[in-house]
């Protein structure tokens, strides 16, 4: 089991500076890795403000030497596929091989529809499988001809390739409930759900060995694939013993991803060091 911060990009932790500060303190404390949200408006009404979660990330590499980090998620479809394949490169690159690339749809639909961006999910669904596709050409390093339904791309070596082999780690993030992303997340390399009730709601042990059963049933290859938990907002998942890390590790869970609700209890935990410790 591997352990990480996963914390907002909104209200308190709407500060680029903040986020690079606690990740730095989470890298030399032992964390594995630093996760933040990718939101373009307020999920609660109390936070207002909001930072880029990419300029965040930037800031972060630059903070920290060892641990791994990312957005969960990174809603594709309100993205290009150049601009996402330059930046995640770029980032991959200024951290020596750390970035994972956490992609979803995005939730609620009003976070397209506000921009006149397509608010219908199932549209969505297919523009980020389309991307995923592109993305993974323009990573290629080899020419690039594509031609979609959504996107089309014509162009020579799309240079530098990321550094991490065979390609940047892509994770998606969904409702643990629903099945295509199970099948999205068997052509991948993780998969973090979150339950329907989030953040009052956690996912048992009992579902993510049903999820990863059947991502291992869809996969057409024997790369393993990372399966993270998300922790309750109010506290760590369930309790951070080391039965109830046992119970979830048996279910096949790799990734153990702590939250906090202000900076204060989020350096607090962090301090505290990485619960493998």
């Amino acid at each position: 089991m591997r352990y990480a911060m996963y914390l907002p990009t909104q209200g308190p932790f709407a500060d680029a500076r903040l986020l690079a500060d606690l990740a730095r303190e989470a890298d030399a404390a032992g964390w594995d890795g630093f996760f933040i949200w990718d939101e373009l408006l307020p999920f609660w009404e109390h936070w207002p403000e909001s930072a880029d979660s990419w300029i965040a990330m930037t800031a972060i590499a630059m903070a920290t030497q060892r641990i791994r980090f990312g957005a969960l998620v990174t809603p594709l479809a309100r993205r290009r596929p150049a601009v996402v394949a330059r930046e995640s490169v770029t980032l991959d690159h200024l951290s020596n091989g750390r970035l994972v690339l956490g992609i979803g749809l995005g939730n609620p639909d009003t976070q397209f529809t506000a921009f006149g961006e397509e608010g219908d999910a199932r549209v969505r669904a297919a523009k980020t499988d389309e991307f995923l596709e592109l993305l993974t050409k323009l990573w290629s390093g080899e020419a690039v001809a594509f031609a979609g339904d959504h996107y089309r791309a014509e162009c020579g070596p799309f240079l530098p390739r990321p550094v991490q082999e065979p390609r940047i780690p892509v994770w998606v993030g969904a409702g643990s409930r629903n099945r295509a992303p199970l099948r999205r997340a068997a052509r991948w390399d993780g998969f973090v759900p979150a339950s329907p009730g989030w953040p009052d709601e956690v996912v048992s042990p009992d579902e993510y060995h049903q999820m990863r059963e059947r991502i291992q049933q869809l996969r057409t290859t024997d790369a393993p694939v990372d399966i993270g938990v998300i922790s309750n907002w109010t506290g760590d998942l369930p309790a951070t013993t080391p039965e109830s890390v046992r119970e979830y590790a048996d279910a096949g869970v790799t990734w153990w991803l702590v939250q906090a609700g202000t900076p204060e209890l989020a350096r607090e935990r962090i301090r505290a060091g990485s619960p493998a410790r």
